[in-house]
């Protein structure tokens, strides 16, 4: 389970360091770093793919989203940056924990690359946080060593693009790495279904078994299906929600998978295509927490958009239900899902913001989680 996610020097998440639970439930009045702690979280996952580069290069790069207030948030001492330019990602879990130190590039100006960040530090470590005795994995700008009985340098070179969890060796790596990379790689981020007339998940699809809902839902009665052969009880989830109603799946001989609600008092099942978005959206939403196989961290952002009010306590029930298998972090702007998560036992973060950066509401500064940084 993660225990801590940390932040610095992303947008106004100047230094964050967030405690999370079996689930969590994040929220906040606009502007005061939800959408943030979201995209770092993307950001963070996409180091298992290599891709936090890239992904940062999609934001603007390095620049646009660095902190935009004082370089000491509260002081006047305006915009010009005077100490290193550094954004830095990472997280503890009860297994390992990883962190990751990003700052400008050092290359010819001439360069089409000059917006690219590049990757200072990394390490991968054991415990609360990183420190010299649980560190396993020490990357040094170009330089790596891997504690094995002791330390030892590995020949890999890498370069400021490349990762220590994508491009060492795998005789260099360790086993630590390749769990961490594996790790990574199964979070589950859901945002913003599509339920339009175009829609994925509202049209036939060839299906397959599927470990777990695609990321757009366009598989959704693929995954219904693959969680049900699973032996998933899906259809008490359908029915708490919607009250004398089950879902079915039929496939046609060219393979393609059709979901169909059945509701009470109706001659016929409804085909995808016809469902209202708020239900249609809350089945993406049964089959993203309830897979064929829970992934380890799961993120839903902004979850109750196009549901009605009704749903929300039926949702938070099965945030928790499914917390039981994934640990799930849930960013929400509803007083009200975020009142029935914490009823339902999910720990709640509220964030703030006064001008000088988010901040946990009621965190002081003995009140964080342990965390440290190294140094370049």
């Amino acid at each position: 389970m993660i225990t801590t996610l940390a932040v610095a020097g992303y947008r106004s998440l100047v230094d964050l360091v967030v405690p999370l639970g079996r689930a969590t439930v994040v929220t906040g009045a606009n502007g005061t770093g939800k959408s943030s702690l979201y995209r770092a979280l993307r950001l963070l996952a996409a180091a298992a793919r290599g891709a936090t580069i890239a992904a940062l290069a999609t934001e603007g790069g390095l620049a646009s989203v660095l902190w935009a207030g004082p370089e000491v948030p509260g002081s006047e001492s305006g915009t010009v940056r005077r100490g290193r330019v550094s954004l830095r990602l990472g997280f503890a879990s009860d297994e390992l924990g990883y962190l990751v130190d990003l700052g400008l590039p050092q290359i010819d100006s001439r360069s089409l690359f000059v917006r690219d960040a590049e990757i200072k530090r990394e390490q991968v470590f054991a415990g609360p946080f990183a420190k010299p005795a649980t560190t396993f994995v020490d990357r040094d700008r170009a330089g790596v060593r891997v504690r094995d009985t002791a330390w030892r340098s590995v020949e890999t070179t890498l370069a400021p693009h490349e990762s220590i969890l994508t491009d060492l060796a795998d005789a260099d790596a360790g086993h630590e790495l390749l769990a961490l990379r594996r790790t990574l790689s199964s979070w589950r981020f859901y945002d913003h279904f599509r339920t339009d007339p175009d829609a994925p998940a509202r049209q036939p699809q060839v299906g397959t078994r599927v470990r777990h809902l695609a990321h757009d839902g366009a598989d959704l009665a693929a995954a219904w299906a693959s969680a049900r052969d699973a032996g998933i009880d899906l259809a008490a989830d359908v029915s708490a929600a919607f009250p004398g109603s089950r879902i079915t799946i039929d496939v046609d001989e060219g393979g393609r998978f059709r979901l169909r609600m059945h509701q009470r008092g109706l001659l016929r099942p409804l085909e995808a295509a016809e469902l209202s978005d708020g239900t249609l959206r809350y089945l993406l939403l049964i089959a993203a927490l309830r897979p064929a196989r829970p992934a380890p961290f799961l993120v839903l952002n902004e979850p109750e958009s196009s549901l009605h009010p009704d749903l929300l306590e039926p949702l938070a029930t099965l945030v928790r239900e499914a917390s039981e298998d994934t640990q799930v972090l849930v960013v929400t702007h509803a007083a009200r899902l975020a009142a029935a998560l914490a009823d339902a036992g999910a720990q709640a973060v509220e964030l703030t913001s006064t001008g000088e950066g988010t901040r946990i509401a009621g965190q002081g500064l003995l009140d964080a989680p342990p965390w440290r940084w190294p140094a370049r």
